[in-house]
């Protein structure tokens, strides 16, 4: 599936600024796809910043997928929304932005993907990983093991949605992820402290 990007930058920051110039940075080293996630932030600064990257990432040819708040995503005309397993279901999303939008969704066990799968989901982050201080409320931790189990089921399929790694995977992991069948990876912190790896990333994947 072309319009999903195999590596995905997570926005990280806990202020404006921050974020700010997190995305601009990975966006000015090759980013072609950014998810604007800032959990503790108020809608109206989150609002804000989504109309400021909106254009950033039309100027870099990159899509913009907010995390989360599927109202800003329709405000600022985001490519899509990714959704927890606790936040709104896709089917909703759906009627509010409409047939051509990416919906991504959260999963951490088999039975997600295959919710994520009745949902209509474009694309699965799985993870997470290993530990990462990124998110709080981890779910239970994958590991290598954990992917390989599940895409050896998910390859007995006809089908399944293009699966994303994520939490806490450097550099290091991507090859051997990679051979267990995952079609990309989200990196948050990762890109956010070495910007300067995203053409090394993305010649791994």
């Amino acid at each position: 599936m072309n319009k999903i990007s195999k590596l995905q930058y997570i926005s990280q920051g806990n202020t404006w600024d921050e974020q700010a110039n997190n995305i601009i940075t990975a966006l000015n080293n090759g980013v072609k796809w950014v998810q604007l996630r800032w959990k503790n932030a108020s809608k109206e600064e989150i609002f804000d910043l989504a109309r400021l990257v909106k254009v950033w990432c039309m100027s870099h040819k990159a899509k913009l997928i907010i995390n989360d708040h599927v109202d800003i995503a329709k405000s600022v005309n985001a490519d899509g929304v990714h959704l927890g397993l606790a936040d709104m279901k896709v089917v909703e999303a759906k009627q509010i932005l409409g047939e051509g939008k990416i919906y991504g969704g959260t999963a951490n066990k088999l039975e997600d993907i295959y919710l994520r799968m009745e949902e209509g989901c474009d694309y699965v982050g799985l993870g997470p990983f290993r530990f990462t201080s990124t998110k709080e409320k981890l779910s239970p931790i994958l590991g290598l093991a954990g992917y390989q189990q599940i895409l050896d089921h998910l390859h007995k399929l006809k089908s399944f949605p293009p699966i994303i790694a994520i939490g806490g995977i450097s550099l290091e992991d991507i090859a051997a992820l990679q051979h267990v069948g995952v079609y990309g990876v989200a990196l948050s912190k990762y890109i956010t402290e070495n910007p300067l790896e995203v053409s090394q990333i993305e010649a791994l994947l």
